[in-house]
């Protein structure tokens, strides 16, 4: 679920009262990184555990260049949930591993995925050897890999076989009727269908391949940054999709699990894309890419940033607490960042579908 409670112990002998105390010293992530080796990191790490109580948000910062803010303090930073102003419980800047689901789009024109697919290998560059990953394609169905990994060696070997799985299907179309969505319109819905592949028909399943992805993160760790490297053109056929947008975006925000988008091909044409929405209400973020050269730094910027963000954690008070969806706000009162956070959470059960 989106609310998790994050109780901090730096070691098995501490007491709570030093554990909280130091969970609010403001520290930079990358000094965090390169003062400690990785086993020392590893015991000095942040623990999660799960509490229904608080909300927990991962908040990205940057500057007027674009550059990770890294300073910024527990009092520079303000939180709203449905418009009322909330303490910050929790409050840490640490490095946190990733689990990570790198989604690529099995179906792209033939000169995007001749770009996209030697540039596959470079998503190891922004791997640290306490992440994991795992290897997704998707089309009209879902490919969701052999499991995930930390092991380099077998992360190239996955991304080798997608990189010669990759180009436009060969499989026909097979249409079948979306249920109607039970969330409201409005919440994370595009503020209109994403436009299909150059006037042709979208043969493509994005909606489902999203919550596939969401799925196979449900049940990794709470201690670990939940990330989903979606890697397409944005194209989506909402007919072949069992999943609708609202659907797929509970699912995200249920888990804390944020989209981060590398867009390929025409997808940089287009105002109002799929790729966007994901990226936005999930409080990732989205990069175009237009060159082969440029995929593979962004690989690496992609990781650092999910890995680098600050940790805020309250208990609501003072709202609606029948609501389903709550929104929230975080801003900051530094000048001259902007600040990148998931647009609101879930409080009721998440409800599959039924298996077709």
């Amino acid at each position: 679920m989106a609310r998790k409670l994050l109780v901090v112990m730096l070691t098995a002998c501490a007491i709570l009262g030093q554990a909280q105390q130091s969970s609010t010293q403001e520290s930079s992530p990358a000094q965090t990184q390169a003062s400690q080796p990785a086993s020392q990191q590893s015991e000095a790490r942040t623990k999660i555990s799960v509490n229904s109580d608080l909300v927990v948000l991962p908040v990205t910062v940057r500057d007027r260049h674009g550059n990770l803010v890294p300073d910024l303090q527990r009092e520079e930073f303000r939180i709203f949930d449905d418009n009322v102003e909330q303490a910050i419980d929790v409050f840490t800047a640490e490095a946190f591993p990733l689990s990570l689901v790198v989604l690529i789009d099995d179906d792209l024109k033939s000169a995007d995925a001749a770009q996209m697919a030697p540039t596959l290998r470079a998503i190891t560059a922004g791997i640290s050897s306490s992440d994991e990953a795992l290897i997704c394609r998707f089309d009209l169905s879902f490919y969701p890999g052999d499991g995930f990994t930390g092991d380099l060696n077998k992360l190239w070997a996955d991304l080798k076989d997608a990189q010669e799985h990759s180009g436009p299907s060969t499989a026909g179309p097979v249409p079948f009727v979306t249920s109607p969505s039970t969330h409201p319109l409005g919440v994370g819905e595009p503020p209109q269908a994403a436009p299909t592949n150059l006037g042709s028909r979208p043969t493509k399943a994005l909606d489902d391949a999203v919550h596939s992805a969401a799925e196979l993160l449900h049940d990794r760790g709470a201690s670990r940054r939940k990330i989903i490297l979606l890697i397409s053109d944005g194209v989506n056929g909402p007919q072949f999709n069992r999943h609708t947008y609202p659907d797929t975006l509970e699912a995200l925000l249920h888990d804390n699990i944020s989209v981060y988008s590398l867009a390929v091909g025409h997808s940089l044409k287009r105002k109002f894309s799929r790729l966007v929405n994901y990226s936005n209400d999930s409080g990732g973020d989205i990069y175009y890419a237009v060159q082969s050269a440029a995929m593979e730094k962004l690989y690496s910027r992609i990781s650092e940033e999910a890995r680098h963000e600050y940790t805020l954690a309250y208990v609501p008070r003072g709202n609606n607490r029948s609501a389903n969806y709550h929104r929230v706000e975080v801003r900051t009162t530094r000048e001259g960042v902007t600040i990148k956070t998931r647009q609101g959470y879930y409080t009721g059960p998440l409800v599959d579908l039924p298996k077709r």
